[in-house]
């Protein structure tokens, strides 16, 4: 199967999880929690197997790390040289407070980069997906793929995206030092995937994430021709190092701007 046949395969499966996580959406659903403190649901559950289940039918020979599996060791991990990178429900307290803002993300990881990746909305009917040698793409319900860039010119007033459920005085000092801008809030990697379609020149990431929770949008950023960070412009790595947390990061679209000055 060529790139873009696997393209379509992972959005066929992503929104079969979308459809396995709106039927939980639409009940009375009970909340657990992590050991870290965060939100589970039946739906992230359910979201797992439909997406593990086809991605061994599609690619038996790679492994899967999902969020919801992610008790694989480091020594186990870090042979691998290509690998499924999930998150079946990224965004549940955007899914518990039922504002539609959560997605189903999957990425092929391969030399410690994203490949390819899907980011599908259930709600919002939307996928964003792509590649670094690919492109990037917007797909709304059942039309066509239509492409999408970056903003390649940072705008004044700028526009910046940010974190519906994690803002915080990190995301308000950055604003301040940029000045004139307009702050638009956004729950799960769709803050990425608006970065990726141009609609945000910036999304700076202060605050904890994991590589489950960016490594799909990542692709669609960079497919856009946009860039993902950390705070000394490195691009953004997977499956380097044992612990699975994300460093601060910066998502972007003007190359030209030295984002690190307002940190």
């Amino acid at each position: 199967m060529n790139d873009q046949g696997l393209l379509d395969a992972v959005l066929d499966l992503s929104r079969r999880a979308g459809e396995a996580i709106l039927e939980v959406y639409g009940t009375d659903f009970d909340v657990a929690a992590k050991e870290d403190r965060s939100p589970l649901t039946e739906a992230d559950l359910r979201a797992h197997r439909v997406i593990v289940d086809g991605l061994a039918a599609l690619t038996p020979d790679l492994p899967v790390l999902s969020e919801e599996s992610a008790s694989v060791p480091y020594r186990t991990r870090e042979g691998w040289e290509r690998y499924w990178l999930v998150d079946p429900l990224d965004g549940t307290k955007e899914f518990v407070s039922r504002n539609g803002e959560f997605t189903v993300n999957i990425a092929l990881v391969e030399g410690h980069a994203p490949d390819l990746g899907v980011v599908y909305a259930p709600v919002k009917e939307v996928a964003y997906l792509g590649g670094a040698r690919l492109g990037a793409w917007r797909v709304e319900r059942d039309r066509a793929r239509e492409p999408i860039a970056v903003q390649r010119s940072l705008r004044r007033p700028a526009r910046v995206v940010g974190s519906r459920s994690h803002a915080g005085e990190s995301l308000q000092r950055f604003l301040a030092n940029l000045g004139e801008c307009e702050l638009v809030s956004m729950g799960s990697s769709l803050k990425l995937c608006l970065v990726a379609d141009g609609t945000a020149d910036v999304y700076p990431r202060l605050g904890p994430t994991s590589e489950w929770d960016t490594a799909a949008a990542q692709a669609v950023v960079e497919g856009a021709g946009g860039r993902v960070t950390d705070t000394r412009l490195e691009r953004l790595r997977y499956n380097a190092k044992p612990e699975l947390l994300n460093p601060h990061f910066l998502v972007f679209g003007d190359s030209s701007v030295d984002w690190t000055r307002y940190l």
